[in-house]
């Protein structure tokens, strides 16, 4: 089965960066386009930002700008790289294949103002 599991997360002041990453495996990696979503407290889940396999992006308009989806499809890996983090983008952030309905224990951002 699907396994992902997150790293990177922290607490941060407002404007700060950090950079997530998910490693997955039990799927063949370089075939699915790759979102990370995220959820706030008392909020659903949302999708922050996609990769395709060949490296095609698509961000959510209230991270455009800041930030930035990569993949490593030799490590079964992609990243998401955060600067100038607001309190809004605090939440648990998770990555997962898109059209696969299996989820990570994910990793909390913590952005304090």
């Amino acid at each position: 089965q699907v396994q992902l599991v997150e790293s990177g997360g922290g607490s941060v002041q407002a404007g700060g960066s950090l950079r997530l990453s998910c490693t997955a495996s039990g799927i063949i990696f370089n075939i699915y386009i790759m979102g990370w979503y995220r959820q706030a407290p008392g909020k659903q889940r949302e999708l922050v930002a996609s990769i395709t396999g060949g490296g095609i992006t698509n961000y959510a308009d209230f991270v455009k700008g800041r930030f930035t989806i990569s993949r490593d499809n030799a490590k079964n890996t992609v990243y998401l790289q955060m600067n100038s983090l607001k309190p809004e983008d605090t939440g648990v952030y998770y990555c997962k294949p898109l059209g696969r309905n299996s989820w990570g224990q994910g990793t909390q951002v913590t952005v304090s103002s």
